[in-house]
């Protein structure tokens, strides 16, 4: 078993490598359309690859993103031991929401986010989904979904019994609303956008 600074100090490496990967930019360029920076957002999440029209470029960035967090978690949980994949988690997290390439201004975090949650616990994956959908239905803003399962997740595997993974998502859940600072401010304006219409 390797000494346990290492092991985390390899998995947060590790995860940072893979979390700061930037597939939305890099699928939409590939895609010959561009720097997908310039519109919408300025974002390089699924949401604003969604803006160029291209909805399988969305979901495979949506993918992408979930997964490059669940598999730096696995890869760590086998080789590294169970502290190196919640370093892996939060390396991944913080890569994708601070990629050293792009200047540290990355994604928003909520597919990163789920991602680590299926590597760490596929019980919160069940939890996050069924607070967004609940959220969603009733106000029709997506990213009032995400704050209210960001905040859920961490309870409920509290609940569930791993303190250790409810610990790491309460301090990827607190990143992940402080990315979303801007939306908050549209909530409380009533300008966010509502899913599938205006307003």
């Amino acid at each position: 078993m390797p000494a346990a600074l290492p092991a985390i100090l390899g998995g947060l490496a590790l995860g940072y490598a893979f979390g700061s990967i930037p597939f939305g930019l890099l699928l939409t360029r590939w895609a010959g359309l561009g720097d997908v920076r310039a519109i919408g957002s300025g974002n390089i999440g699924a949401t604003n690859v969604l803006r160029t029209g291209r909805k399988g470029l969305a979901l495979a960035t949506l993918l992408l993103d979930a997964l490059k967090g669940t598999v730096a978690i696995l890869i760590c949980a086998r080789w590294l031991g169970p502290e190196a994949a919640l370093a892996a988690g939060a390396g991944a997290f913080i890569g994708h929401v601070a990629p050293i390439w792009l200047g540290f201004k990355g994604g928003k975090g909520v597919a990163t986010f789920i991602g680590c949650l299926l590597g760490l616990d596929p019980r919160a994956v069940l939890v996050f989904a069924v607070v967004w959908l609940g959220v969603a239905f009733a106000t029709r803003y997506s990213s009032a979904a995400a704050l209210a399962a960001s905040i859920a997740t961490p309870l409920g595997l509290a609940a569930l019994g791993n303190g250790a993974a409810a610990s790491l998502t309460g301090v990827l859940a607190a990143i992940l609303w402080a990315k979303h600072a801007p939306n908050i401010a549209r909530l409380r304006a009533g300008t966010e956008g509502r899913i599938g219409g205006r307003g």
